[in-house]
């Protein structure tokens, strides 16, 4: 079983800034890539930021510049730096990974977490 935990959503004032983490635990031989995708009410759920084991990111273009993803290939865990927060960000932010389920990544399996809130209010 593999478990991706987030924390740090919360609320936080337009212009300000807020930081996710994400640790997956479990039976991992290794994490292909993960990232972070995020869901408004009434919307679909949209990609944020993507990092590869690599280090190659790619990030969604209402989120460019503002927002900076980065990993810690040791922790099996991922960042998101929000800044500049616009309430048009605020959404459930859901983790993601690609996990490797052999040792040559062959097999690859999507995981998510359980999301967490982020709210950018007045």
């Amino acid at each position: 079983q593999v478990q991706l935990v987030e924390s740090g959503g919360g609320l936080v004032q337009p212009g300000g800034s807020l930081r996710l983490s994400c640790a997956a635990s479990g039976s991992i031989f290794s994490i292909y890539a993960m990232g972070w995708y995020r869901q408004a009410p009434g919307k679909q759920r949209e990609l944020v930021a993507g990092v590869t084991s690599g280090g190659s990111t790619n990030y969604g273009e209402s989120v460019l510049g503002r927002f900076t993803i980065s990993r810690d290939n040791a922790k099996n865990a991922v960042y998101l730096q929000m800044n500049s927060l616009k309430p048009e960000d605020s959404a459930v932010y859901y983790c993601n990974g690609a996990i490797c389920l052999d040792s040559v990544c062959h097999y690859k399996r999507d995981y998510w977490g359980q999301g967490t809130q982020v709210t950018v209010s007045s």
